[in-house]
């Protein structure tokens, strides 16, 4: 993983963020032998955005304003591609999405959603997805999937406190 390409809730070059994700995304999709269509690199980019989650009537507006969509089948078809190859991912608590931004098709992500300004922080989680096979293991539990998603304050909400 290269972590300087993770976005936190550092400032950081969010032009250069954009562009290098979604150039990931492209490259994998050309060596996967998927379509980036020209409506799933918007989702994408919308998604890239702020580093926030969006729902998809969000992102079906900003779709219909950009004239590339104007149906909810649309967004849905994009997000499921999005999600299934591993390019964005579902945060539950929020009923959104998010834009993947680890470097990674297999890893073990935690969310940190500021309940301040609803930023989103992906981040690697190795030791607690560890955690987590062993106490499920403990109890004959086979795990086959795991959302982490960690409510807390930013650090620019924390000092506004």
């Amino acid at each position: 993983m290269n972590t300087s390409e993770t976005p936190s809730f550092e400032r950081h070059d969010h032009e250069r963020c954009i562009h290098s994700t979604v150039g990931r995304v492209a490259a994998a999709c050309a060596e996967r032998g998927l379509q980036l269509t020209p409506v799933r690199k918007r989702v994408l980019e919308l998604l890239l955005d702020q580093h926030k989650a969006l729902g998809a009537y969000e992102l079906l507006d900003a779709l219909r304003a950009d004239g590339l969509g104007s149906q909810p089948p649309a967004v849905y078809r994009a997000l499921e591609f999005l999600v299934g190859n591993g390019f964005a991912h579902k945060i539950e608590r929020l009923n959104a999405f998010v834009a993947c931004c680890i470097d990674e098709t297999q890893h073990s992500p935690a969310f940190l959603i500021c309940r301040g300004c609803n930023a989103i922080a992906e981040a690697e989680s190795d030791g607690l997805k560890t955690a987590i096979e062993d106490t499920a293991s403990a109890c004959g539990f086979v795990v086959e999937q795991r959302v982490v998603e960690i409510e807390g304050l930013c650090p620019q909400c924390a000092i506004a406190q």
